[in-house]
């Protein structure tokens, strides 16, 4: 027996009304269900094969700039998804992190309204030893910044090892 896939993660969260806009405008999550006596809500990327992904519940306790969470990482289908977060993020003004690649997903680390770090990711099918994590130009065309991640495989350090 072992796991398989995450199946949820959930957030205390201070406002609930700002982090489920942020979640449901920002990334697309949709509400499947919410009880507001209780202060909580259920958010899903794929509501017909999950019912929640992400859970939003108001009871926050610690101070702002407390390191509760390290990364919540959402999967993405496509270059072109990944692409499209990135203007998203700078045209919606969303704190980004750093664009990078990681030579087995290219990501974009980003924060929500109360400072969780979140990642939306492209995995790539390389088995690279981690952790390897190099900044990358999501500004370019697609070919450019497939080449410049293949290339940064090498840049400072040994060229591109699998994991043995």
């Amino acid at each position: 027996m072992g796991i398989v896939e995450l199946g949820h993660t959930g957030l205390w969260v201070n406002d609930l009304e700002v982090m489920t806009t942020f979640y449901s405008a920002v990334l697309g999550l949709q509400v499947t269900d919410r009880d507001d006596e209780l202060g909580i809500v259920f958010l899903s990327a794929r509501p017909r094969a999950e019912h929640h992904e992400m859970v939003l519940q108001r009871g926050r306790t610690a101070e702002d700039g407390a390191k509760l969470t390290h990364q919540i990482s959402w999967r993405l289908d496509s270059l072109e998804a990944l692409v499209e977060f990135h203007r998203r993020f700078r045209d919606s003004g969303i704190p980004v992190q750093q664009e990078v690649t990681h030579g087995n997903a290219f990501g974009i680390y980003f924060f929500d309204p109360e400072g969780n770090r979140n990642e939306v990711y492209l995995r790539i099918e390389r088995d690279v030893r981690q952790p390897f994590r190099k900044s990358l130009d999501l500004d370019q065309d697609y070919d450019q910044i497939l080449a410049q991640a293949d290339e940064l495989l090498g840049d400072g350090g040994p060229r591109y090892q699998p994991v043995s």
